[in-house]
């Protein structure tokens, strides 16, 4: 036995034995002290802070909402009136059915608390509460820039991971140069031309596709949503060409960025095709700048386009801010403000806290 204490071999082999056949057990440690917990830890430090600063922005949405469309000229009382003779104890009453007379702070306060109730008021224009009118218009929105998104992102990063890929080459070139045409296109005026072409014709050109709106009022069934979509192409190729040529140049760059990297040339040398190259290792890393792109892009699919839909007559969002403008129809355009804002506040953020899942670096 004592042989055996002095033997350094016996000893260690007789831990094990004794530890099982699992080997001796680790000393547990406090949990979430390693690098996982530090990682955990900082990120939930960081998301917090994301969703922190968010929550101020909403609230500064709500202050600018508030006082800035009090800054349109024009008596939205007597816009309600449409040019009548209105006696001036009838447009009091008026004021006073609409709290307009109160002071600034009580409408200001009255203001904040029942949007925090989801009550935005009633339209001036429309006599409807505002949410009703803004549940109204967010589907035919939906239908028109959602579409779009889905077209204008796929055809974008795609276009831009193949002009990059062949750089110099003709087809970058001229892919390039068409998206920054686009780009600096406006959207209404892009519109119009559309129109102007396609619509009501020029030269022996017909016109082929319907001037403005959503529907022509008589089809049902398969044959309605066959109208729809005849009314929707060329708000959609309005709103896909300036949409794709900002994305095709963001993932252009991107990747053109990415195509010196060390780890594209190892990936060469060790025998990989050249489009695995790109597909498996250039594309996945170029994406993250285009990632975050689509969320900012995807807020805006809810806040709609306003001029392009303005055009059109489309029956959307963007046309009902431009009506609730004309009057000034407070309620509705406060409301609607405030929608689009937290719409693309409510996408930044989600982009910012699942962007450490792409890029580990991120909120360490």
């Amino acid at each position: 036995m004592a042989a055996a204490d002095n033997n350094p071999a016996a000893v260690l082999a007789a831990e094990a034995e004794a530890a099982g056949p699992g080997g001796p057990a680790a000393p547990a440690g406090p949990r979430g002290r390693g690098p996982r917990g530090r990682d955990t830890t900082a990120y939930l430090r960081y998301a917090g802070g994301k969703l922190g600063g968010a929550l101020v922005s909403m609230f500064a949405v709500l202050v600018t909402s508030f006082f800035l469309f009090r800054l349109i000229p024009g008596d939205p009382v007597k816009q309600m009136t449409g040019g009548r003779r209105v006696s001036a104890e009838q447009l009091a009453a008026m004021r006073q059915e609409f709290g307009l007379d109160d002071p600034v702070w009580k409408q200001f306060t009255d203001y904040v608390g029942n949007v925090l109730t989801g009550d935005f008021g009633t339209s001036y224009q429309f006599h409807a509460p505002v949410m009703d009118k803004i549940t109204e218009a967010l589907g035919p929105t939906l239908w028109l820039t959602g579409t779009a998104y889905v077209l204008y992102t796929v055809i974008g990063i795609w276009l831009g991971t193949r002009t990059a890929w062949r750089n110099g080459r003709l087809g970058d070139r001229f892919h390039t140069g068409l998206a920054l045409t686009l780009y600096s296109v406006p959207s209404f005026w892009l519109g119009l031309l559309l129109i102007i072409t396609f619509s009501v014709g020029a030269g022996p050109l017909p016109g082929l596709f319907p001037t403005g709106g959503m529907e022509s009022g008589d089809e049902t069934g398969f044959a309605y949503v066959l109208d729809v979509a005849h009314h929707m192409i060329l708000p959609v190729l309005t709103l896909v060409a300036v949409g794709y040529a900002q994305t095709l140049l963001v993932m252009r760059s991107s990747l053109l960025d990415e195509m010196g990297g060390d780890y594209l040339t190892t990936a060469r040398a060790k025998g990989l095709r050249d489009d695995l190259v790109r597909r498996r290792h250039a594309v996945p890393n170029a994406l993250l700048p285009t990632v975050t792109l689509m969320f900012v892009n995807l807020g805006t699919v809810v806040a709609g386009a306003i001029l392009v839909e303005t055009v059109f007559s489309w029956p959307g969002l963007g046309g009902l801010f431009y009506q609730a403008l004309s009057v000034p129809d407070l309620p509705l355009v406060q409301g609607l403000f405030f929608v689009f804002a937290a719409a693309v506040i409510l996408m930044n953020t989600v982009a910012d806290v699942i962007y450490p899942l792409f890029d580990p670096r991120v909120g360490r």
